[in-house]
């Protein structure tokens, strides 16, 4: 797998404070673009999995801010 450039996401609109992501060596990466030193590396099977789990609504009781 080739190395790319990091890609904004869709949800940040026009603003420099957003997740991005690439792939690199094989790996998903991400980051936060204010704190760009700062980097998750993982497998893209275990991206997808954690994507089809936030897709499905599983973390969406972390997002309350009353817990």
């Amino acid at each position: 797998m080739a190395s790319s450039t990091w890609q904004k996401s869709s949800f940040s609109g026009a603003t420099d404070n957003c997740v991005e992501l690439r792939t690199e060596c094989g790996l998903v990466e991400l980051r936060e673009s204010d704190d760009a030193d700062v980097i998750v590396r993982t497998a893209s099977v275990s991206f997808a999995t954690f994507l089809d789990a936030a897709k499905a609504g599983e973390f969406d009781h972390h997002a309350d801010s009353a817990t």
